[in-house]
């Protein structure tokens, strides 16, 4: 039995596809409809049909046509883009049968070929007399755009074949021309042909090194150096994804106002100002809020954020009355040696718990009590981003403000005093919790600008 049905090059433009693919089609068995999901064309320029479909009838229903090439003779695909329907890219990666090669190309030389591709008109090259040769204008911006679009198509074909436990065959452009390289890419297709030589019809069109390839090498080399290549800028997430705790909503039933908690949350004070606004709403499932929503057009959101070193405060006095975490205090004080009877003490010493244990560096699930808030706001989104992010400090400001948008004839509301605890964080603070909350929490205070608690 054949290994696969079918391949898709996953690549981008410039990468050498047009070159792997007369590579592909020299070897007997193997066939490569070019660009088949092609929003401006089908499979290649000035063709009418592939496979007997049309233009319009591919765009009105693309996995037909996708399923024609996996029902052809031998072992057929097609070569994939960022920018190719997006409809088909889910059967092409869920289906272990679909071989999947990997193209990818150093992203700045790909991008100066494809402004000299664009300013010539010259996408293809079979003869280096009919060359055209012309500098790229290199814009800064442009190229982070470019590099941010390849990116983020690499990275859901990465996490697309971790989460369905697929590998790829991945090629670099340099690649491409090796004799060796190519036999062995026919090998894991599990095609019995080989090659015995490149294929002749195609040539590198733009040989020369990058600094000849532009009007103003030094106008590009500084602008590189603005580009955080290796992502230095960029904070790690460890938390594990969680679902929105739609459950744990509440909305007026007549108003289309939501209000989506993170925990710990000021739920009984904001639901008291809405129940004088009307009737409370709660309980729901992921149906019935879109039903919900279907029935409130113009309808708005929001979420409470406070301040981290307070939030995670209110969780280590939940953590330390609630029966529920009876086994997560055995392990704190057995594994962790954390000293739990001396509240200020024991907050630091579970505050510079925290930085490992959101890290993913401990054997102890993370709970939405104190997950950051980054992360919860994240999880809420999968159904829906609130609109706004509102702030436990100005909380009687932004409801004010929502109301006027909504219409609402509300009160105004009356903030609590956030610290229900037995122990407030004012009686035990130490300059030491806030660089602790800062080191445990580094996403939530650069997302959302909290300065220090006690300033």
């Amino acid at each position: 039995m054949a290994r696969f049905d079918s391949f898709v090059i996953l690549a981008a433009m410039r990468t050498g596809s047009n070159l792997l693919e007369t590579a592909l089609n020299a070897l007997a068995g193997v066939t490569c409809h070019g660009e088949a999901f092609n929003p401006v064309l089908i499979g290649y320029p000035k063709r009418e049909t592939l496979l007997g479909m049309s233009l319009a009838e591919r765009d009105a229903d693309p996995l037909v046509l996708w399923n024609k090439i996996c029902a052809e003779p031998g072992l057929s695909g097609c070569r994939y883009f960022p920018d190719h329907d997006p409809r088909v890219l889910g059967a092409m990666l869920d289906d272990p049968r679909c071989a999947k090669i990997v193209l990818s190309r150093n992203p700045l030389e790909s991008y100066v070929s494809l402004k000299i591709a664009r300013a010539t008109g010259q996408w293809r090259l079979a003869d280096a007399r009919h060359r055209k040769a012309v500098r790229a204008e290199f814009d800064a911006a442009e190229f982070a755009a470019h590099v941010k679009a390849l990116q983020q198509f690499q990275l859901h074909v990465l996490h697309a074949l971790q989460a369905s436990g697929q590998t790829a065959f991945y090629l670099d452009y340099e690649d491409v021309p090796d004799l060796a390289v190519l036999n062995g890419l026919a090998q894991w297709l599990g095609v019995e042909a080989r090659l015995d030589a490149l294929p002749g019809k195609l040539v590198p069109q733009n040989p020369e090194p990058l600094e000849e390839k532009v009007f103003d090498p030094a106008a590009m080399e500084a602008g590189l150096a603005r580009l955080d290549r290796f992502n230095l800028a960029r904070t790690p997430n460890f938390e594990p994804r969680r679902g929105p705790n739609v459950p744990g909503f509440m909305a007026l039933r007549e108003s289309g106002l939501l209000f989506m908690p993170i925990r710990p949350a000021p739920d009984a004070a904001i639901r008291s100002w809405l129940e004088q606004s009307g009737e409370v709403e709660d309980g729901f499932s992921q149906k019935t809020l879109r039903q919900w929503k279907r029935r409130h057009p113009g309808h708005r959101s929001f979420t409470v954020l406070r301040h981290p070193l307070l939030r995670a405060h209110l969780a280590f006095c939940t953590l330390l009355e609630a029966p529920g975490f009876d086994e997560t205090r055995r392990v704190l004080t057995k594994s962790y040696k954390l000293t739990l009877d001396d509240h200020a003490a024991g907050f630091l010493a579970w505050l510079r718990w925290l930085k490992p244990h959101l890290g993913g560096q401990t054997s102890l699930p993370v709970q939405p009590l104190w997950a950051s808030q980054s992360n919860m706001v994240q999880s809420i989104s999968q159904i829906g981003a609130p609109d706004l992010l509102a702030r436990e400090d100005r909380l009687a400001e932004d409801l004010a403000y929502l109301a006027r948008a909504m219409g609402l004839d509300a009160p105004a509301f009356t903030a609590p005093d956030p610290e229900t605890g037995p122990v407030k964080l004012a009686d035990i603070w130490q300059p030491e919790m806030e660089k602790a909350a800062r080191e445990a929490y580094p996403r939530d205070f650069l997302q959302f600008g909290f300065g220090d608690w006690r300033a």
